[in-house]
């Protein structure tokens, strides 16, 4: 990049303000640092948009090792399962029935449990809002009338 110490700014002021005229030297000057501000911005956009790109091939590629990575896992575990699986109903046809020494067969067929009732009152009303989160924020909990709050309130009569 052009290298511009504080000799060479003075130089070109100097020469500006003897072709350019110090009438239009001031506008002139804003025109081209508002000219200069608009390519420093369109610069970094462009920097910030190549970033942007970069930064999503890298997320792509991490993407699928990810996935790969994920797969090769979920091959194993199949694997591992299948591998299993064949040596327990190997093992589990190779032996048997008849030479436990209690002599009773188990049967492992599972049973699901009986339906219970949750055995709630449905007619009474019951709030979402737990009765903790009322009495912390003071919320009221029984309801009252306006004259009932105000002769709650209300000091007690002296009779005179």
């Amino acid at each position: 990049m052009i290298d511009f110490g504080f000799d060479k700014i003075a130089l070109i002021g100097a020469v500006a303000l003897i072709v350019i005229g110090p009438e239009r030297l001031p506008k002139v000057a804003r025109t081209v640092g508002h000219l200069l501000g608009k390519a420093q911005r369109y610069v970094a956009d462009v920097k910030a948009e190549v970033n942007r790109s970069i930064e999503l091939e890298e997320l792509k590629k991490m993407k699928t090792q990810f996935e790969d990575a994920a797969r090769d896992v979920e091959q194993t575990v199949s694997n591992e399962i299948h591998q299993t699986t064949a040596e327990l109903n190997k093992s589990w046809s190779d032996a048997d029935p008849s030479s436990t020494s209690i002599g009773v067969e188990h049967d492992f067929s599972p049973t699901p449990p009986a339906y219970k009732h949750p055995k709630k009152n449905w007619r009474l009303k019951r709030g979402a809002t737990p009765q903790w989160y009322k009495q912390r924020n003071g919320v009221r909990v029984r309801a009252q009338s306006g004259a009932a709050r105000v002769a709650r309130f209300r000091p007690p009569r002296t009779f005179t």
